[in-house]
């Protein structure tokens, strides 16, 4: 299998049909595979993902769990088991991901992928731009500006910049054999934390097409991720703490700068 589709959804009702359309119109010379997994959502997701699978089970592994995986708290893990059961079920060379609510937009997205991994092998994963939509009719934009670096590394985002949209990722699926790092579920963060450990291993590769949608809506966990919430913030703050020992100090300034201006947010909300 050359390709895994990992798909984490959770009362995705209104989004999944197109999500799994935008997967199922993929223009590949290799085999490749959808795996979804349903979190026990209280709509009609699960019987619409039902019935895409039984019309495509050669394509299509759905786990529909009956009871949502957890953890309920802190509600900013929220779906964190789902995605880590989801991430070791994918069984191809590379894992493309994306979450339920969104779509991809170009038939050819995965192939183009593929064939800029597949040549080059210093590369552990890559990228795309995408649009982002808003369900309360905000303007839409891209994801990356027009000057997104083609190459990037580890270090861009221990800067604590992020430029990958989850959407858009396709990497290489070392998570078959290896474990994810010691640090990885206490991040909440749970794209970032995946990101990061594959940058450790590789550059950033990035393709300037715009091949996918990214959705904003109330549902998303991106408006519990805030720079308002302080357990959000010092939650990050600790990840690049941790990361930085896993790295074994390698880019000691770089987060040390990171940390220091999650501490001034920190004390700005405390005033």
């Amino acid at each position: 299998m050359k390709v895994s589709v990992c798909v984490p959804t959770y009362n995705h009702e209104k989004y999944i049909a197109r999500m799994l359309d935008g997967a199922l119109m993929q223009q590949t010379t290799f085999s490749y595979e959808i795996v979804i997994g349903d979190d026990g959502s209280t709509d009609k997701a699960p019987g619409i993902i039902q019935e895409y699978a039984r019309r495509y089970p050669e394509r299509i592994r759905a786990y529909l769990h009956p009871h949502n995986l957890g953890p309920q708290e802190p509600r900013e893990f929220g779906g964190r088991n789902n995605v880590l059961f989801l991430l070791k079920a994918c069984r191809g060379e590379y894992v493309a991901l994306c979450e339920g609510d969104d779509y991809w937009t170009d038939p050819h997205k995965l192939q183009k992928q593929v064939e800029f991994m597949d040549t080059h092998p210093d590369y552990a994963l890559c990228h795309h731009n995408v649009r982002v939509i808003y369900e309360d009719g905000s303007p839409e934009h891209f994801f990356n500006p027009p000057d997104q670096k083609l190459t990037s590394t580890v270090e861009d985002l221990l800067e604590d910049r992020w430029f990958v949209a989850t959407a858009s990722l396709l990497y290489r699926n070392y998570f078959r054999t290896d474990p994810f790092a010691d640090w990885h579920h206490q991040a909440a963060a749970g794209d970032w934390a995946l990101v990061i450990q594959l940058a450790a291993r590789g550059n950033i590769g990035y393709l300037p097409d715009d091949m996918g949608v990214y959705r904003k809506h109330r549902g998303g966990l991106s408006n519990i991720h805030a720079a308002t919430n302080p357990y959000f913030l010092q939650n990050r703050k600790q990840m690049f703490l941790n990361v930085n020992r896993w790295l074994g100090g390698r880019y000691e300034k770089t987060v040390t700068a990171t940390v220091g201006r999650y501490e001034q947010q920190l004390r700005e909300l405390k005033q």
